[in-house]
């Protein structure tokens, strides 16, 4: 997959955005407004005849992707509360395409799995954080106030969860808080208080991208690059 949004601006405008989930999509977009109202939601080709992928980037920096019934409008990107001003009012129209705005990559359409985590210690691990969160507010760190966004990034980077997989016991995956929050926030595991709504949820990889993918859509995230510097033998001609 590809940065940038598929559709061009400057053709021929989508009319329709060809969406029949209209339940599942409207759960999706209606939270991801509430977390950022001004957010973008890219529609896409799920692979699967008559599917279409929802993605869109939460305000903590990953990926949250809901695939649902329906062909779409092919690659496009809009603003996801028109979109679901839209369907809450049964209406088909496309709004107005904003693909230029899309500016981040996408992962691999190819991924594999590595470990099953159990969705009710992700919902625990969840809690903590924002426990941790409220206390560190309230009282300060170590005697100290701390500002509410430099402790809420310093929990989102911590490490949640590593997974060792089998085949590369030399490189373990890391699932950071950001993936966690992520995943309960967007709804993406069902009510808690639902017995029989499924619980598993996997990890995949796909080169520098980690995904937590629960029953109802998946949260990715992309590692950093780690760069080093490294002397230069001859010194540049200049």
């Amino acid at each position: 997959m590809s940065a940038g949004g598929g559709a061009s601006e400057s053709g021929a405008a989508q009319t329709r955005h060809g969406i029949e989930g209209v339940a599942d999509a409207g759960a999706f977009l209606a939270r991801l407004v509430r977390l950022e109202p001004a957010a973008l939601v890219r529609l896409r080709p799920a692979g699967t005849p008559g599917r279409t992928a929802l993605w869109a980037r939460l305000p903590w920096g990953v990926l949250a992707v809901r695939t649902v019934s329906g062909p779409g409008a092919g690659d496009v990107t809009v603003s996801a509360g028109q979109l679901l001003a839209e369907l809450t009012a049964g209406r088909a129209g496309l709004p107005t395409p904003r693909d230029s705005q899309w500016r981040w990559p996408l992962p691999p359409a190819a991924s594999r799995p590595v470990e099953v985590l159990p969705g009710r210690e992700l919902r625990r691990l969840a809690e903590a954080a924002a426990g941790t969160l409220r206390t560190a507010t309230t009282h300060g760190v170590g005697g100290r106030a701390v500002g509410q966004r430099t402790l809420r990034d310093a929990l989102l980077d911590h490490v949640a969860v590593v997974v060792t997989p089998d085949d590369a016991p030399d490189r373990p995956v890391e699932v950071t808080q950001r993936l966690v929050q992520g995943l309960i926030r967007m709804g993406f595991l069902g009510s808690a208080h639902d017995s029989s709504s499924p619980d598993d949820v996997r990890v995949r990889v796909a080169g520098r991208w980690v995904a937590l993918v629960g029953p109802y859509g998946a949260i990715w995230s992309q590692k950093a690059m780690d760069l080093a510097l490294q002397p230069l033998s001859h010194p540049p001609k200049v």
